[in-house]
């Protein structure tokens, strides 16, 4: 099961954090002094870190850089100080988000959730991490057949999902419309048969566009075809 650690000295805070963790599937763990939530966090085994700045004995930042000598676990930083500087400094020590009080409970177990499932993808053993693609932002699971932008999973039909994963199988080439059509689809394409490929790639790049991705990977190439940049 996963696992979350919670450093934090609010017990009403911290019960909080660990009720709607656990309506989500997510074992929770509460920590409420400094020092000894640093011990645990080195010691034990957890899939993230949820740390509060102001704590008794060390502060957050404080344990933020030592966990982060010695290991990778994501870690949120959620604080009552919410300056700018206060962001920029946790995310400069090695902070994976910060997050301010008083929060959404709901979208702090989102953000949770989010960045194990990061973590998780990046961190499988050497012959699974070679079943991923990714190009920024843009994470394609092969084995699995999920799609994750920015973080995020959203659904591909089957033959969405393969059309993607063909165009990021051999990037920075490319492909006219039969061409598509007679590579995903696997039989020979007739002049009806394109309208299919357009309306998949229409598809593709609305669900990108709705994960805020920033630029499509994939480039209209006017007459000749389309093309997944990397």
């Amino acid at each position: 099961m996963t696992k979350v650690l919670i450093i934090e000295d609010d017990h009403s805070i911290a019960s909080l954090q660990k009720d709607y963790l656990e309506i989500s599937g997510i074992e929770a763990e509460i920590v409420v002094d400094g020092k000894e939530g640093l011990t645990k966090a080195l010691s034990e085994e957890f899939d993230l870190i949820v740390v509060d700045v102001m704590l008794p004995s060390m502060n957050g930042f404080d344990i933020c850089k030592e966990i982060r000598k010695e290991k990778q676990i994501p870690i949120l930083i959620i604080s009552a100080k919410n300056e700018d500087i206060d962001k920029i400094r946790g995310l400069g020590i090695g902070a994976d988000d910060y997050m301010t009080k008083p929060f959404s409970p709901n979208e702090m177990v989102a953000r949770v959730q989010s960045h194990i499932k990061r973590y998780q993808l990046l961190t499988k053993p050497q012959n699974e991490a070679n079943t991923l693609i990714e190009r920024k932002g843009l994470v394609i699971d092969k084995d699995a057949r999920k799609v994750f932008i920015l973080n995020e999973e959203f659904f591909f039909t089957t033959k969405e999902f393969d059309l993607l994963l063909f165009l990021a199988e051999h990037p920075n080439r490319v492909w006219n419309k039969e061409q598509l059509f007679q590579q995903v689809w696997e039989v020979e394409a007739y002049d009806t048969d394109v309208s299919t490929v357009v309306v998949h790639i229409k598809k593709i790049r609305e669900k990108i566009k709705n994960g805020h991705l920033s630029d499509s990977p994939i480039e209209t190439i006017w007459g000749s075809g389309y093309r997944f940049n990397v």
